[in-house]
């Protein structure tokens, strides 16, 4: 009998971004700027998942994120799951959090808003983060899920 089973390698040492919803896969590779990498990334969409039904996955060589920049993650796939390698080894597994604060990330949705004329880094507040609601720092516009637009 044939095994149809698709494998991807691993990887020596780097991180794996696991779990990301499918739909979320390329604003993930967007709001890390995966794109301006020169090491090995290894992506997946659509990969089968018992909790999720389709999932993405990512494989970075090399890579290693501070917990800041993968937090970022949580806006768009709040499910993710973070895997450190070493030696083949998941040496440390990590939950994406949202932040309390978020910065030069999400566009204020508000047009008279500061941020929207002049070279002003917007600043959000997190004021409720299941429902992902985002209350600008500036003019306190609040911005939600549905309405979010990632820089």
């Amino acid at each position: 009998m044939k095994n149809n089973k698709l494998e991807v390698s691993a990887i020596k040492d780097g991180t794996v971004i696991d779990h990301i919803p499918a739909d979320s896969l390329f604003k993930v590779v967007s709001i890390l700027r995966l794109d301006h990498l020169q090491g090995m990334i290894t992506f997946g969409t659509n990969l089968p998942s018992k909790k999720h039904g389709k999932k993405g996955i990512i494989k970075l060589s090399d890579v290693y994120f501070q917990d800041k920049d993968i937090n970022r993650i949580s806006l768009v796939a709040p499910e993710a799951k973070l895997n450190v390698i070493r030696d083949y080894q998941v040496v440390e597994k990590k939950d994406v959090e949202v932040p309390d604060d978020i910065y030069s990330i999400v566009k204020c949705d508000n047009p008279s808003c500061i941020t929207n004329h002049e070279a002003v880094p917007t600043r959000f507040l997190v004021i409720n983060r299941k429902k992902l609601k985002l209350r600008c720092h500036y003019c306190e516009k609040i911005t939600d899920k549905e309405h979010m637009v990632i820089l």
